[in-house]
């Protein structure tokens, strides 16, 4: 018997990338010191800023690492996601000052933050257009879902190839385009979020926290809903390419379900 190949799950992804970090930086960042002097009661699950972000960003790093231990592989979304926490990470240890204080303008710097990785990636999606494996084929145009090897040889019948490339070319600039929509989206969402943000208050490493839990939940909702229906969007002009390049009908361009 072939051993199955292992999948994540998608709700133990967002679930462990997303939601619990969301919770820990939300309600285990208040510093019981503080709390005290403040005449506020400290609660058993108030471990102070620093060790909240910590457990915060060692669930999904050691997640991403457990993962690749047990595929032996290397997985795409788990190596960005990866890539994500170590920048906010450094990013946290540059921002935070010795006193308690933040630097200023953390709001411009984790937006730009935020927004590089998306923008990376559709620089990516359009340089590697011209490769032999294009960024389309990994997320939208593959023989998982589109019957390529079917297409392909009509095209070929049809002597389309120009056609075809058109259609492509037009996919993967439209894919690239949701990237940097959501680049611009994440940049907004910073500033919005760190709007008002007192860096010297003596809790203002708390309220970072927060703000970074935050702008990880509703990013995840702000940005990653409008990509899902630009990808969708992507998928109905990309079939719609297709049919009048090939002749064929959605059924024959992809795989049955």
């Amino acid at each position: 018997m072939s051993k199955q190949t292992h999948q994540e799950h998608p709700f133990a992804n967002i679930l462990i990338n997303v939601l619990i970090p969301v919770l820990i930086l939300s309600y285990l960042s208040k510093d019981p010191a503080l709390q005290e002097q403040l005449g506020k009661e400290a609660k058993p699950w108030h471990i102070g800023p620093l060790k909240a972000i910590i457990v915060a960003l060692a669930l999904p790093l050691g997640y991403g690492i457990w993962h690749f231990a047990k595929t032996k592989k290397f997985n795409f979304f788990s190596g960005l996601g990866l890539f994500s926490v170590m920048l906010t990470g450094g990013l946290t240890l540059y921002l935070w000052n010795k006193d308690g204080s933040v630097k200023e303008h953390a709001g411009i710097l984790f937006g730009i933050k935020e927004g590089a990785i998306p923008l990376a990636l559709g620089i990516a999606v359009l340089i590697s257009q011209k490769s032999a494996t294009p960024l389309l084929n990994v997320f939208l145009y593959n023989d998982s879902l589109f019957d390529i090897k079917k297409i392909e040889a009509t095209v070929e019948e049809r002597n389309a190839g120009a056609g075809y490339r058109g259609v492509i070319k037009n996919a993967t600039h439209l894919f690239a385009t949701s990237f940097f929509i959501s680049s611009i989206l994440n940049v907004l969402l910073s500033l919005w979020f760190f709007r008002g943000f007192d860096r010297t208050a003596a809790d203002a490493l708390e309220v970072y926290n927060g703000i970074i839990g935050k702008l990880t939940g509703w990013g995840f909702a702000v940005i990653g809903v409008p990509l899902l229906v630009f990808l969708f969007f992507t998928l109905k002009k990309l079939l719609k390419g297709l049919q009048e390049v090939t002749g064929l009908k959605d059924d024959e361009l992809l795989l049955p379900r």
